[in-house]
């Protein structure tokens, strides 16, 4: 009989969430972490792992996640920008504010929040169901893939809208359709393969997680 299972469980998890992180790091940091879908729509992974996190171990990991990989982000913004907008999302470059922390951190931490509650409420609510798992699983990847996309881009428009359309040398009366066609084009894509992925993982690797967990129990 073991005698803590709690203890012993935790450490599981911790091990896991460990080794997810290492997965998140990989895809904020190369470019293993952009998936070309066509010659002008690349689907970005990085909210993956924070969704699949927040499915195998729990909501909480998942907004731990989250707000790990708006950190990491807040680092390539800063050092390695990847675009002409960097101050979006980094304080650090002009005009960038408080509000570029905001766009950076709340939108992935909240993306591991709402995955998990979702999740674990359509467990809750089909706890008969044989197709439960699939189903909460899509329903989550795709409410934490728009949660990401909607407030980033909700953000750049309410706070750094006109600058944001300078910076791509747009006018702003033009960047709400920009942002319409963002989210019509690389949105879906990263909706799609995140359900697609989500599934792929979780549906395997969840019953090991599972398993693991019971005997631990014993």
């Amino acid at each position: 009989m073991n005698a803590n299972p709690s203890r012993r469980s935790r450490i599981l998890k911790i091990a896991q969430f460990s080794i997810l992180l290492a997965i998140e790091a990989i895809t904020c940091f190369t470019i293993l972490g952009s998936l070309p879908i066509t010659p002008t729509i690349v689907a970005t992974l990085s909210m993956i792992p924070v969704i699949i996190t927040s499915i195998l171990l729990d909501w909480k990991y998942g907004t731990l996640m989250g707000f790990v990989t708006g950190i990491f982000s807040l680092i390539v913004w800063t050092f390695m920008p990847p675009g002409p907008a960097a101050f979006v999302f980094t304080p650090f470059v002009k005009p960038g504010n408080f509000f570029s922390l905001v766009i950076c951190l709340v939108p992935r931490t909240l993306t591991g929040t709402f995955s998990g509650l979702i999740y674990q409420g359509i467990l809750k609510a089909l706890h008969a169901k044989k197709y439960k798992y699939p189903l909460g699983i899509s329903i989550a990847a795709a409410v934490g893939s728009l949660t990401n996309t909607i407030l980033v881009l909700l953000g750049i428009y309410l706070f750094f809208g006109k600058p944001y359309a300078e910076a791509y040398g747009m006018s702003y009366e033009a960047l709400l359709g920009a942002i319409g066609v963002v989210i019509g084009t690389n949105g879906v894509a990263e909706l799609i393969t995140s359900i697609i992925i989500s599934n792929s993982v979780c549906l395997i690797v969840g019953k090991y997680i599972t398993k693991t967990m019971e005997d631990y129990r014993s």
